[in-house]
């Protein structure tokens, strides 16, 4: 089950709450202690392609769109 379809059964189980609690019990997504998953790009939340020196943690494409803004220069 994917994070996306998480959220969709709520609207189906809206009038039956105690399903609902169980579902969410046994179906939320799970907090993650390691792996690729667990650091998230700030700017929009992709977890590939991670930038985290000098604690900036954006992806590799939204470090290319601010890298300007925030003071880096490109060499070549």
């Amino acid at each position: 089950m994917t994070y996306s379809n998480y959220d969709k059964v709520f609207k189906q189980l809206s009038m039956k709450p105690l399903k609902l609690a169980k579902y969410k019990k046994h179906n939320s997504p799970k907090p993650r202690t390691c792996g690729i998953n667990r650091i998230r790009c700030r700017r929009c939340g992709r977890a590939r392609a991670h930038i985290s020196k000098y604690g900036l943690h954006f992806c590799r494409q939204c470090f290319r769109e601010v890298a300007t803004h925030i003071g880096f220069k490109k060499y070549s």
